[in-house]
């Protein structure tokens, strides 16, 4: 039994926070899947290395290019692609599961970060265009998000809410859950391939290293002794914060009537689990977070880590009390997690943005000079 079979017995599952098309045609996907692997993730940053980063994808950008469609046009093209394979190769987890993983997420253009009707709309349009029961749309935890997140649900699109920091906004987001499965049982599906109540699946995707790292660089002015106590600690203290919160909210009266009704809980996914720094234990982001009901998307270095030497443990409920008083310490200390936290999404919704248009320009690039070539 693999570490990754263990972790689902303990109640988390791993997903791998990866996509390329080589992996997938050379039975990479497939393997993980046999030695447990749950689901996959994807983003704008993602598809970037995937398709820059060599010549497996120029075939097809060649006979678009002949077709005469656009950078845009080839892009969801090979993304719509490489998504639809991995939700094939993964569908046995979601029949096994019945619908709780098994799933590979899409994220729609970061473009759409801040205008909740685009993405709605391209969402629906992506959800039809991929056609598979197990596909996620990624959807960042913005204010415009927000209401986007309600309306996807309503409609009986899974969803990934991504760019999750901070407590608070994830209390947000599990309101736009809540009343997102509120309108879906009233109303049944409303978009071709939709679930209803009882298989619409949904997770919020916590981000965790890139928490320490802005805390840690913070922690730079702090007295020495704050800093010893302190560093490396508020991203796990912040995740264990969000879980008591996930568990307060899920055991109440709200909660209770959709559960009645079949419904699934929203869980908690710990995402940015790679350690940023060399000093700190390669798989503290996963070994420390081990919870029941929770998912853990990972890269391929920090899966291969773990797998090697991560440790099997339910970590993620011990110390809840020493958390909050680290959390409590550091306001002390005069830094404000909240305003750390709301500065990384809008850094993260930049950064995605970034990548999505240096994918654009590659693809532009390759597409013109296929094209010369063919010509």
């Amino acid at each position: 039994m693999s570490k990754m079979h263990r972790l689902a017995e303990a109640g988390q599952s791993m997903w791998l926070d990866y996509i390329d098309r080589s992996f997938l045609s050379q039975g990479r996907l497939e393997e993980l899947v046999a030695r447990g692997l749950r689901g996959v993730t994807s983003n704008p940053s993602i598809f970037d290395k995937a398709i820059s980063g060599g010549g497996e994808y120029d075939e097809v950008i060649r006979e678009m290019a002949g077709e005469g469609r656009s950078a845009d046009e080839i892009y969801e093209a090979l993304t719509v692609q490489d998504v639809t394979t991995a939700a094939d190769q993964l569908k046995p987890v979601y029949e096994r599961t019945e619908g709780a993983d098994g799933l590979v997420s899409l994220e729609v253009s970061p473009d759409l970060a801040r205008d909740t009707e685009g993405t709605v709309s391209e969402a629906r349009r992506l959800f039809t265009a991929v056609g598979r029961p197990n596909l996620m749309i990624k959807v960042p935890a913005t204010a415009e998000g927000l209401p986007a997140i309600s309306e996807l649900l309503g409609l009986g699109v899974n969803v990934n809410v991504t760019l999750l920091f901070g407590v608070e906004n994830y209390r947000q987001v599990v309101e736009a859950f809540m009343k997102g499965l509120e309108r879906l049982l009233d109303r049944g599906p409303l978009v071709e391939g939709g679930h209803p109540v009882r298989r619409v699946a949904s997770v919020a995707s916590f981000f965790v290293s890139r928490v320490d790292a802005a805390v840690d660089a913070a922690l730079e002015q702090a007295a020495e002794e704050d800093r010893r106590e302190l560093l490396g600690t508020i991203a796990i203290a912040n995740a264990k914060r969000a879980y008591l919160e996930s568990e307060r909210i899920f055991g109440g009266e709200r909660w209770s009537r959709l559960a009645d009704h079949g419904a699934r809980k929203q869980r908690l996914l710990w995402a940015s689990t790679s350690t940023k720094n060399p000093d700190y234990p390669d798989t503290m982001y996963v070994d420390r977070l081990i919870g029941p009901e929770t998912v853990n998307t990972v890269p391929p270095d920090t899966l291969k880590a773990f797998l090697d030497h991560g440790r099997v443990e339910v970590t993620l409920p011990e110390d809840t009390e020493g958390a909050e008083r680290r959390l409590e310490r550091l306001g002390q200390v005069g830094i404000d997690l909240d305003s750390v936290t709301e500065k990384l999404q809008v850094e993260g919704v930049a950064k995605f943005a970034d990548s999505f248009d240096s994918l654009m320009t590659t693809i532009e690039q390759r597409r013109s000079a296929l094209q010369r070539v063919a010509d």
